[in-house]
């Protein structure tokens, strides 16, 4: 459309390229502007205007475009354009209004800077438009000269920088929120330590736009001046885990004065975060990464941090409280089996095969290690039953039997009540050890699937090693015979895909026999 007479728009100019950039090397990137107008003149005047400006040390990129419908496809294939100055009238009286709209609804680009250029502004009064669009300004061509221009677009490039920032400390602070769930979720060292990593790389990874899939970085222990790595990546990667061979000299200090300063060490292209227990366990995660880290990520990653120490102190103070509970399981385990006058090695024999039998079966780590914990409690009903019964050599009689029987379900109300995860286990470890698969079992007569896994595991387990070691009423069979005596009664006493973990894992399980063997302790 015909534009008002201004000096700004005073000269007719060949039809300049789709993309001017007027700061060729800008050492950092240019702000991108998009041009939106039919008339070619005010592209070109636009781009002799703006050839010099800089701000913030940046200069600018043009990106032309001549009809509103060109517009949006410049504007579906890139998300980056910090302005666009758009005319109002184009093929249509409302191609400029529609556009907007379409910015801002449809494309949901609530970042970019809008400004409308109008040279007919009665057909899109100010007031109206300003109320009714989502724009940043409304300017009259008329009143655009050089100096209105240039304060124009300072104003709008520091408005977009300052909601850029915002929404990428909002980004961070939602990886960050995220990484500590992550983090806080862990149930051993391991697993925390392995989280701790990941998450701080994809941290950086998020904030920065890089992929760092190929990272150096570690999470260490050190404990009594002893350092476990528990998590590595990159050149850190080694078979032997407790091994800080792959420290340079350089990392080595960084790690002494985190250590010496108790906190987190910032440097280019390194990155050494420190946390310590009250117990003076140490933590060091370590990432050596190509990204700049600026003072806003600072300020994230040591929000991270923080977190990340919460979660040590928390996860230390819970091994700590599970590992006196599964001394207390051993303790109370080993208590009933020297009432029963049997080796107390039985226990640790049974707790250690479920453990390899349940992670065979699909349990997660962190379970694995409670079903360990609570294994040991599978007997523990025989607490209640009488010693003429308990300790007889021989073979029980049909009364002696029914109260022999009675120890499993002594041991579930024992403890049934129970929230702790360990114990709930143990309780139906305990109720339902002496089910069998074809329903002949006791004390409920449970068939097949009805029959809790951890009750099937162990009910295998138990019986394998009753007949592998001696008990007060029968000598040790060889290993090959109670082998045997499994597999016969796959589909009958046992559950057949139980049978075939404990077949295919019999390696694991002869070293346990080995290992808890009654004649090496």
């Amino acid at each position: 459309m015909a534009t008002a007479k201004n000096p700004l728009f005073s000269n007719q100019r060949k039809k300049p390229s789709k993309k001017v950039a007027t700061l060729q090397q800008a050492a950092t990137p240019p702000w991108k502007i998009l041009i939106v107008d039919d008339e070619p003149e005010v592209h070109t005047v636009t781009q002799l205007v703006l050839q010099d400006f800089e701000l913030m040390g940046r200069g600018i990129e043009l990106h032309n475009a001549y009809s509103a419908s060109e517009a949006k496809t410049m504007l579906q294939n890139n998300h980056n354009y910090a302005l666009a100055l758009i005319d109002v009238v184009m093929e249509t009286d409302e191609a400029g209004l529609e556009l907007v709209k379409y910015i801002r609804e449809t494309l949901e680009d609530h970042h970019i800077r809008l400004i409308l250029r109008t040279g007919q502004p009665g057909f899109a009064p100010e007031k109206d438009v300003i109320r009714d669009y989502d724009i940043n300004d409304y300017k009259d061509k008329t009143e655009l000269t050089e100096t209105k221009l240039h304060t124009v677009l300072c104003s709008a490039f520091r408005s977009y920088e300052d909601i850029i920032l915002l929404d990428k400390n909002r980004q961070g602070l939602e990886r960050v929120i995220a990484a500590s769930a992550s983090i806080f979720d862990t149930h051993s060292l391991q697993s925390f330590s392995i989280a701790a990593l990941e998450q701080l790389t994809s941290h950086i990874s998020g904030s920065h736009n890089k992929d760092l899939s190929d990272a150096a970085g570690f999470s260490a222990f050190t404990h009594k001046n002893a350092m476990t790595f528990f998590a590595t990546s990159g050149r850190f990667s080694t078979k032997d885990n407790n091994s800080d061979n792959a420290l340079t000299d350089h990392i080595k200090n960084l790690q002494h004065l985190a250590k010496t300063q108790q906190h987190s060490i910032y440097e280019k292209d390194h990155l050494m975060l420190f946390s310590q227990t009250q117990q003076g366990q140490q933590h060091f995660l370590y990432l050596h990464h190509n990204c700049d880290i600026n003072p806003q990520d600072e300020s994230l990653i040591d929000l991270f941090a923080s977190n990340l120490s919460i979660a040590f102190e928390n996860h230390t103070l819970r091994a700590e409280i599970e590992e006196t509970q599964r001394e207390i399981v051993c303790i109370l385990g080993e208590a009933i089996e020297n009432r029963s006058k049997e080796s107390g090695n039985h226990i640790h024999r049974v707790a250690e095969m479920t453990g390899i039998m349940a992670r065979a079966y699909g349990y997660n780590e962190d379970d694995v290690e409670r079903i360990i914990a609570a294994a040991p409690l599978h007997d523990v009903g025989k607490v209640a039953i009488p010693d003429d019964v308990l300790h007889k050599p021989g073979k029980l009689i049909d009364g002696e039997w029914d109260t022999m029987k009675t120890h499993v379900d002594i041991g579930y109300d024992l403890l049934k009540n129970s929230n702790r995860k360990i114990l709930a286990f143990a309780a139906v470890i305990a109720h339902e050890h002496h089910e069998r698969w074809d329903g002949k079992g006791y004390p409920q007569g449970l068939a097949g699937e009805d029959i809790h896994i951890l009750g099937r595991i162990v009910a295998l387990v138990d019986v394998f090693d009753a007949l592998a070691n001696k008990r007060c009423y029968k000598d040790a069979w060889p290993i090959d015979k109670a082998v045997d005596f499994i597999k016969e009664g796959a589909g009958s006493q046992f559950d057949p895909n139980v049978v075939h973990l404990f077949m295919q894992n019999q390696q694991q399980l002869q070293v346990v026999c080995q290992r808890f063997s009654d004649q090496a302790h």
